[in-house]
């Protein structure tokens, strides 16, 4: 009997570690779509990983934006051409599973630009909602 319990918590943690990884893996895909849809100057393919919805949350520098249409419209505006755009990269920092549902993430965003090269950092909130990971809040400066 021992045995058997300790042949499922074997079995069991093998299995979390694996979908952890597998996660991790699914978010950074995001994070690397995002870079080529922006790098493509495709604003509405970028904003593909956030959460479609009015309770999405987007902290930058004007303040606090709700809202999926709502962000996308910040970045139309912002950043209404690709020499504002520009080329952006993602260096990522960490990486934290919270809980099987929430994962954090901490990186810096760099833009090459004709019109001045921009950088900052970012902490990013993703959700499995729906059996999707997507972004539900953005903290970028």
């Amino acid at each position: 009997m021992k045995r058997l319990v300790f042949l499922l918590f074997l079995f069991f943690t093998f299995r979390q570690t694996i979908n952890a990884q597998s996660d991790e893996k699914i978010i950074l895909q995001i994070l690397d779509d995002q870079t080529k849809f922006w790098n493509e100057g495709n604003l509405d393919k970028f904003v593909r990983g956030y959460w479609r919805n009015d309770s999405l949350m987007f902290i930058g520098q004007s303040g606090i934006t709700y809202g999926y249409q709502n962000t996308l419209n910040n970045y139309k505006k912002n950043y209404s051409d690709t020499a504002k755009m520009g080329k952006l990269a993602f260096e990522i920092i960490k990486v934290q599973m919270l809980s099987s549902e929430y994962y954090f993430v901490v990186g810096k965003w760099f833009l090459k630009r004709s019109v001045g090269d921009l950088k900052g950092h970012y902490t990013l909130l993703f959700r499995k909602i729906n059996n999707e990971w997507v972004i539900v809040a953005d903290h970028s400066s």
